[in-house]
């Protein structure tokens, strides 16, 4: 797993037919694809699938709209079995922020209530949780955990904000920016002793995780499937538990209102739910090409591979200790490597770096900031190689070290 070093090679996947696996999806091969963990990437079976759904939506939409609810019903099913949950606790939303905001948009108004976060936590959701405070009139409270926090450090951070005026946890499973895991199941255990709401954000969990719900007590869970799972794009669940469950309505109000939950998601006007019916397709194939355990293995074995050849690229490169991260509690398939001094010392300049790789070097790759660090998450998928790692890391390496040199010396002049 991520704890063991990875020195060799792992060698790729491959299609039945002894094609490469990512002939299996219409990336851009003009394009080095580094950063499964952000976007996902479809596999054609899925597209395919989604076509058919759409085509038959467009040949007959009076017949097609009135009979989408029990569509989504059943696609739920299936997609609740994938994730170890009760089909009765599972909505489906368009992605995790989503279904956080539904979690924000209907708990009770609690005047004065604290909302507890992380400073893992992803932007959007910690603005909306920012957002729910002010209109209880309350604040939000950050833990402060150190990247390298193992499970203990990391609870005890969490406990410490937690107080009687504590209204709402918000804790990521899989943290975005840091690739690290968070003790959820530690402080589940303890929420739900004290009476408080815990919403888990698990963007990342489903399909990187193989059960990400076992041994995990908590009101609210959002997961996204188009990332790690692979579903066509806004496809994601929130699975709600316990009493607040019944309190939870979709944010856009249709015909299904009055429906119980999760029922009442399954109807939103409209909207264009091709998605969801084809998310089983996506996860079907992985299944039936490698298995999602030979998957999931091979995507960590490539991600530690990954992690050792870039992370001693860059350490060449600077003489100094950046290379691969501690991030205490690690996760399968994803890695964080340090960059050097000057690069991604922010979300702003992160992203900007993010969009210079893709332009200049012709690389999708994940560049992060964390306490004014930046960083570099490595998220390998099974049609990665590590043939993809290696070209990284000779030929992308060198230039990100110039331009952190450039960086350095604008800032010195200013």
């Amino acid at each position: 797993m991520s704890e063991t070093e990875v020195t060799t090679a792992p060698r790729p996947l491959l299609l039945a037919d002894g094609r490469p696996a990512a002939r299996a999806w219409s990336l851009d091969p003009a394009l080095r694809h580094l950063n499964h963990g952000s976007f996902g990437a479809v596999p054609l079976a899925a597209q395919e699938r989604q076509r058919e759904l759409r085509t038959r939506m467009e040949a007959a939409p009076v017949v097609w709209f009135p009979e989408l609810p029990q569509r989504i019903a059943a696609a739920r099913v299936d997609l609740a079995a994938f994730l170890g949950a009760d089909p009765g606790d599972l909505a489906l939303v368009p992605n995790a922020s989503a279904g956080v905001s539904v979690v924000y948009a209907n708990l009770a108004h609690r005047p004065g209530g604290e909302i507890v976060v992380t400073d893992h936590g992803y932007g959007a959701v910690t603005m909306g949780a920012e957002r729910l405070a002010r209109r209880w009139g309350g604040r939000v409270r950050t833990a402060r955990v150190p990247l390298d926090a193992d499970e203990e450090q990391a609870y005890e951070a969490v406990m410490a904000e937690v107080g009687e005026a504590t209204g709402l946890v918000v804790v990521d499973q899989i943290t975005s920016a840091t690739a690290r895991r968070l003790p959820v199941e530690r402080i589940g255990a303890e929420a739900r002793r004290r009476g408080i709401p815990l919403l888990v954000d698990a963007a990342h969990a489903p399909g990187l995780i193989a059960a990400p719900l076992d041994g995990l007590d908590c009101d609210f869970w959002t997961g996204n499937l188009h990332k790690w799972g692979c579903a066509p794009r806004g496809t994601a669940a929130l699975v709600a538990r316990g009493p607040l469950r019944d309190g939870l309505y979709p944010l856009i109000d249709s015909w299904a209102a009055a429906d119980p939950y999760p029922d009442r998601f399954d109807q939103q006007g409209t909207v264009d739910a091709t998605h969801y019916l084809a998310a089983s397709s996506a996860l079907d194939f992985i299944e039936g090409t490698w298995g999602w355990t030979a998957a999931r293995r091979y995507m960590d074995e490539l991600a530690g591979y990954a992690e050792r050849v870039v992370g001693a690229a860059f350490a060449g490169l600077t003489g100094t200790d950046e290379g691969p991260v501690d991030v205490g509690m690690p996760v399968p398939g994803m890695r964080l490597v340090r960059l050097p001094e000057g690069l991604a010392d922010s979300r702003l300049t992160a992203d900007a770096l993010r969009d210079r790789a893709a332009a200049e070097l012709g690389v999708e790759a994940a560049f992060t900031s964390f306490g004014g660090l930046g960083y570099l998450r490595l998220s390998a998928h099974v049609y990665n190689t590590a043939e993809d790692y290696e070209y990284f890391a000779e030929r992308c390496v060198p230039v990100l070290g110039e331009w952190a040199r450039a960086a350095r010396e604008q800032h010195r002049a200013s």
